[in-house]
């Protein structure tokens, strides 16, 4: 009889052992960057790296400068800090540095969809076609009518104008701007009830996921959290199916146009339905969490309240429900908020953190703005951490710690576009959307949707903290390299309906 467990036992010490070896043979060439292995075989500094992504990277640029290689988990990772030398990264020509190779990987582990040739293209196509211009207007309808929903409730429920409410800030922004955001896209029924409760059921489902899912990319969950990674996926996939899509109205041109495209490309309905997943997550998982920061910075800041109510005054006029108790806006006021564009651009330069890679396709040289040039391995992975290397950098930004409403103000209300490192204009002073091939495509739409939801609330809205002198919470360290940060605990908030003047 075979002894298959001792044969089991041997493989796998076998294989540690050769994943260990890889990493203890790795040396230094010349002309690459700074390599730093860690003291850990092959999982290097994978553990610091994820316990806290941002003080790990100021030490290591602190140890080795604007460019470094680092091992993490039997991978090799090459950071460049220097903001003045990511145009070659961004641009490049010669095409050796591939985003959509690590995409597609992370899109399948995650949410199963299993990419097919032209996605990227046709995801960005869509979004210029029908996330801009009359498009995007459209949608700010739609999304209006939603955030009267969600917030006011179907007619029989809105809130009493006299009466004050109390939440947790972080939980009614991601509530809010989620259970909008998902009925604007993905469509509704005549039953705006159940609507709104498939709408909570989807959003109490989606925070156990997004809870789960820095550590999911990682793969460091553990036993019973796999096991719930896969519930989770699999209850996703069913709720947002595209039988379920034929049996709404008003899902927007933006899901319709790629469901068509997988469709007419033979992509079999389970995984379009994977495929929505993916889109809901990456329409809403960022929305609610900066509008979030924005209203906290504003109520810590008053005389950024005060302004931004100020020029929503002269813009909107007078703040009132019409009839039927839905929110009364002119969409179009939203292309003269400089204002508010500045307060978003800030909030997004203090709390966007994403870190953009490229995975390098044959050796490459990178050409340096001091003039060095450094050797890129092929399978080595280039790192752009613009939170970091931008946003916090004080020569591009005074007092980077600072929440400042005017920041991207010129002094004639304008909008501030000239910043400058080292004497040199930058071209990159603020990164939160990504950059070049990996760009986020929705990222009008979710501005939009984002300046709509902060002007109705604060123009709607009376609004004020439980405990004002509550500080403004720490960032939880597992969300550094996840697009926008999430604090390490909720801040209590009061809300309830302006009375009519």
């Amino acid at each position: 009889m075979v002894p298959w467990g001792l044969v089991l036992g041997i493989l796998l010490v076998a294989a540690a052992g050769y994943l260990c070896l890889l990493g203890l043979l790795r040396q230094h060439r010349p002309q690459e960057p700074p390599l730093d292995k860690g003291s850990v075989p092959w999982l290097g500094h994978a553990m610091a790296f994820r316990k806290n992504m941002f003080e790990f990277l100021k030490q290591m640029r602190t140890k080795h400068g604007d460019v470094f290689t680092v091992q993490l988990g039997g991978q090799y990772f090459t950071f460049v800090m220097d903001p003045l030398s990511f145009g070659p990264i961004l641009k490049d020509a010669q095409r050796k540095l591939d985003f959509v190779e690590y995409a597609e990987k992370l899109v399948l582990k995650v949410f199963g969809y299993r990419a097919v040739p032209g996605d990227h293209q046709m995801i960005h196509l869509a979004s210029s076609k029908h996330l801009t211009g009359d498009g995007l207007e459209d949608l700010n309808e739609t999304m209006l009518d939603s955030l009267s929903l969600v917030i006011l409730g179907p007619l029989s429920q809105s809130p009493d104008a006299s009466c004050w409410h109390e939440d947790g800030l972080f939980h009614f922004c991601y509530n809010a701007l989620f259970k909008a955001g998902y009925l604007s896209l993905f469509g509704h029924t005549k039953n705006k009830e159940q609507d709104l409760l498939q709408a909570e059921e989807l959003f109490t489902q989606f925070l156990k996921f997004d809870r789960l899912f820095p550590r999911f990319v990682y793969s460091l969950l553990g036993p019973w959290e796999w096991l719930e990674v896969g519930r989770l996926q699999r209850l996703f996939h069913k709720m947002l199916s595209v039988k379920h899509n034929l049996e709404k109205d008003g899902v927007s041109n933006w899901v319709s146009y790629m469901l068509q495209f997988l469709k007419e490309h033979g992509v079999a309905p389970a995984m379009q339905d994977k495929f929505n997943f993916m889109m809901l997550w990456a329409s809403q998982g960022n929305t609610g969490p900066t509008s979030f920061w924005a209203l906290l910075f504003l109520l810590k800041h008053p005389e950024a309240m005060r302004a931004l109510r100020e020029e929503a005054a002269r813009v909107l006029g007078e703040a009132r429900l019409d009839t039927g108790r839905s929110f009364s806006f002119k969409v179009s006021a939203l292309h003269h908020t400089p204002v508010l564009d500045s307060v978003m651009e800030e909030t997004l330069r203090l709390r966007a953190a994403p870190t953009l890679l490229r995975v390098v396709n044959g050796d490459h040289i990178l050409k340096m703005a001091s003039g060095e040039k450094y050797q890129l391995r092929n399978g080595d992975t280039v790192a752009l951490f613009p939170y970091l290397s931008v946003h916090m950098d004080p020569d591009i930004h005074p007092e980077p710690t600072a929440f400042k409403y005017d920041r991207f103000l010129n002094p004639n209300g304008s909008r501030k576009v000239n910043f400058y490192k080292a004497g040199k204009k930058i071209h990159h002073y603020t990164m939160p959307w990504g950059s070049g091939v990996s760009i986020c495509p929705g990222r009008f739409l979710a501005l939009s949707e984002m300046k709509l939801f902060v002007l109705l609330m604060i123009t709607h809205f009376d609004l004020e903290l439980v405990d004002p002198d509550t500080p403004v919470p720490p960032v939880d360290p597992q969300r550094w390299g996840f697009g926008t940060t999430q604090p390490s605990h909720d801040v209590r908030f009061r809300y309830r309906l302006r009375p009519p003047e």
